[in-house]
C-alpha cells in the first residue's frame, strides 16, 4: 500500500509516538486525522495540514466522529492506535488494595479504546475499492513490552497491553476476507512525554538498560516501523517488539 493520497487516523496523535507517526504520514503525502483528548492536537494538525478531532477512544460516539472526519477527506485506508495511559499501582500497596477504578480505566482506554477504533475504522475500510494488492486498509495498534515482562506496579498496564497483543491475530483473521490487515507494535523504553516527566537520572538509567542501541527509543523509530508495516502487505496478524533487545526486570 502506498501512503501518498491515503487518509489515516492516528489516535494519540497530539504527542509522543502518535505525533511522530502523524508527522511521518503527512510528510509522505497522507491526509491525517489526529484523534486525541489533548487540545494541542489542534496545533499539530494545523502544522501538518491535517484535521483534529477531540476524541476519547473508549467512547463510541467519539470514535464515530473521528471516522466521519476521515471520510470527509476521502477513503479511509489506515488507522494507527497510539492513545493510551500508563498508571502504576501495586496489587496491594501501602494504602491497601489496588484501586479497581484505576484498573478498569486502564483497560477501558488501552484495550477497549483500541478495539473501538479498530472496529469502526474497519467498517469504513471494508467499503473501499481494493488496491492492486487486494488491500482495503491497514490497522496498527500499540502494545508494550510490558505485555510480556510487566514490572511491579504494572498489573493494569500489562493486562491492557496483553489484551492488545492477544486480539491481534483473531482480528487479522476476521478481516482477512475484507482485505484489511491488522498489526501491533510493542515498544520498549521510549522517550515520550510520560517518560520525560521522570527524573533525569532515572531516564539515563532506563536508557542504559537497553542492550543495543543503549538509548531511549524515539517517536521517529516507531514511525519508521509503522511506515514499513503500511507498505509491506505481507505483514499481518503479528506483534513486533521494537525494544533494542530489552527484557524488563521485576522492578
Amino acid at each position: 500500500m502506498q501512503i501518498e493520497g491515503k487518509v489515516f487516523i492516528v489516535t494519540g496523535g497530539a504527542s509522543g509516538l502518535g505525533e511522530g507517526t502523524a508527522r511521518m504520514l503527512a510528510a509522505n503525502g497522507a491526509k491525517v486525522v489526529i484523534a486525541d483528548m489533548q487540545d494541542k492536537g489542534e496545533a499539530v494538525a494545523q502544522d501538518i495540514g491535517g484535521v483534529f478531532v477531540k476524541c476519547d477512544v473508549s467512547q463510541e460516539a467519539d470514535g464515530q466522529a473521528a471516522v466521519a472526519a476521515a471520510l470527509k477527506l476521502g477513503k479511509l485506508f489506515g488507522l494507527v492506535n497510539c492513545a493510551g495511559i500508563a498508571p502504576a499501582e501495586k496489587t496491594v500497596g501501602k494504602n491497601g488494595a489496588h484501586a479497581l477504578a484505576v484498573f478498569s480505566k486502564t483497560v477501558t482506554v488501552n484495550l477497549i479504546g483500541s478495539f473501538n477504533m479498530i472496529r469502526l475504522a474497519a467498517e469504513a475500510m471494508a467499503k473501499n475499492e481494493p488496491e492492486s494488492t487486494g488491500e482495503r486498509g491497514v490497522l496498527i495498534s500499540t502494545a508494550s513490552v510490558a505485555a510480556y515482562d510487566g514490572q511491579m506496579g504494572q498489573a493494569a498496564y500489562a493486562a491492557s497491553k496483553g489484551g492488545v497483543v492477544g486480539m491481534t491475530l483473531p482480528i487479522a483473521r476476521d478481516l482477512a476476507r475484507n482485505g484489511i490487515r491488522n498489526m501491533t507494535i510493542a515498544p520498549g523504553i521510549f522517550g515520550t512525554p510520560m517518560l520525560f516527566g521522570m527524573p533525569q537520572d532515572l531516564q539515563d538509567a532506563l536508557a542504559a538498560s537497553v542492550p543495543f542501541p543503549s538509548r531511549l527509543g524515539t517517536p521517529e523509530d516507531y514511525a519508521k516501523l509503522a511506515k514499513h508495516i503500511i507498505e509491506n502487505d505481507m505483514l499481518n496478524g503479528e506483534v513486533i517488539r521494537l525494544d533494542g533487545a530489552i527484557r524488563l526486570p521485576p522492578r
